[in-house]
């Protein structure tokens, strides 16, 4: 049994991988492939103790997916209002190193204070309307998805693994930004600097296109910040009420639906209708959200079945050194969910608080799964947002992402030695 759905997820991941030629949307293919992994787990069990394991997976990955849902309906309900054109009005430059730079600085920074999830979010929307050219706005976005999981792994609340090793008291908030600050702004400086050598040139012109003469600056200005507001609020929900992340945004969401109802109800129908929550929704990705339910489930029953922890500990007994197996780790999370792997290694591993490597496990479950467009929410999201082939990305973006996943890893290091 373990075997055929080891198989089947390596077919799956394939045809995944390979969306570009087999001309087969990629969220058909996740979902099928989630399906027949359980399927071939259930036929191939005694009892029905799979259910139970089934459906709190299935907890797990709504949390997530009502997050996703919940950040991409208020960037929408932004992008709708014009809000966006705030930060591209500020953007003077037509130069395309110049605009890489922001670009790459603002989703590292955003990250931090966000996550890395919904600063991908944000980002690619701003990037649609700075980068009209196709290739050179896919360029982008692949360093946008470097930046954002760069800049979400020194901050407790940027990732979700950083948040479980806070919430684990695997790690303290304090550790996890001094220490992690300098290998992860490595590891956005180093693919942006090889980055400055392809791109070149101007864009042609930043055009804002506006959306509706019938939106007011100050109705603009009033959504953007709001929209925003609600998003930092997140994690400062969840500190206090130690509720989960989507509790948070479905809170914010709900304000911002109150408020633009307030706000256009003077307006027609038509004209409400255009900016109201409903029609928000109809314009998010839900293809995109049902590809991320598809490959979670497939992952979650590797890890029912103890792939992921068998894995886990063959790298212990095999290899040993600890360095080495958080650096695979990284790596391996560009295949599989980083989330179910630091589980599995929470799991695994007794190591005190703060220890050296809990810091490593945040830097490379954080950072490793940019390698690959599907290896994280971040490159998940805009992956589906811009319709990017995997092929395009492991082509172009994978050897930056990894570049730079090695150079902060041996920074970490050096730091490390240094301190020590």
């Amino acid at each position: 049994m373990t075997s055929l759905i080891i198989i089947l997820f390596i077919v799956g991941y394939l045809v995944i991988a390979l969306d570009h030629s087999f001309n087969i949307n990629k969220a058909g293919t996740a979902l099928l492939l989630g399906v027949l992994c359980w399927t071939t787990y259930a036929l191939n069990s005694s009892d029905t103790h799979f259910i139970r394991g089934l459906s709190h997976h299935l907890a797990e990955i709504s949390e997530i997916l009502f997050f996703l849902l919940g950040a991409m309906t208020i960037v929408e309900l932004i992008d709708a209002h014009d809000g966006f054109d705030i930060i591209t009005e500020k953007i003077n430059t037509t130069n395309k190193r110049y605009l890489l730079i922001i670009v790459s600085v603002l989703a590292f920074l955003l990250s931090a204070v966000l996550d890395n999830l919904t600063t991908a979010i944000v980002m690619a929307t701003v990037v649609k309307k700075l980068i009209p050219e196709k290739t050179d706005r896919f360029y982008f976005l692949g360093l946008v998805i470097i930046s954002a999981n760069a800049g979400g792994c020194f901050s407790p609340i940027g990732d979700v693994t950083t948040t479980m090793l806070w919430v684990a008291n695997k790690l303290t908030p304090s550790v996890i930004i001094t220490h992690l600050f300098l290998p992860s702004l490595v590891c956005m400086l180093v693919p942006l600097a090889f980055s400055m050598i392809k791109i070149k040139g101007h864009v042609s012109s930043i055009n804002i296109e506006k959306k509706d003469s019938s939106i007011s600056s100050k109705e603009k200005t009033l959504i953007f910040g709001l929209g925003l507001a609600c998003l930092l609020f997140v994690p400062v929900f969840k500190t206090i009420t130690h509720l989960p992340p989507y509790m948070g945004i479905l809170f914010g969401l709900g304000i911002m639906w109150v408020v633009t109802e307030l706000i256009h109800k003077r307006k027609d129908e038509f004209e409400k209708g255009k900016f109201s929550v409903v029609n928000a929704i109809t314009k998010t990705d839900v293809p995109s959200v049902l590809f991320f339910l598809g490959i979670l489930l497939a992952v979650a029953c590797l890890q029912e079945i103890h792939v992921l922890q068998n894995t886990a500990t063959l790298l212990n007994d095999h290899i040993g050194n600890l360095k080495i197996i958080s650096f695979l780790i990284g790596l391996l999370s560009a295949i599989v969910d980083n989330v179910p792997l630091l589980a599995a290694s929470m799991g695994m591993y007794d190591f005190p608080t703060n220890d050296t490597f809990w810091e490593m496990m945040a830097y490379c479950t954080g950072t490793g799964g940019s390698c690959l467009i599907i290896g994280s929410a971040a490159g998940v999201a805009v992956m589906g947002m811009e319709n990017i082939s995997f092929s395009w990305y492991f082509k172009n973006i994978s050897w930056l992402a990894l570049v730079g996943y090695i150079a902060g890893f041996l920074i970490y290091n050096l730091q490390n030695s240094i301190i020590a």
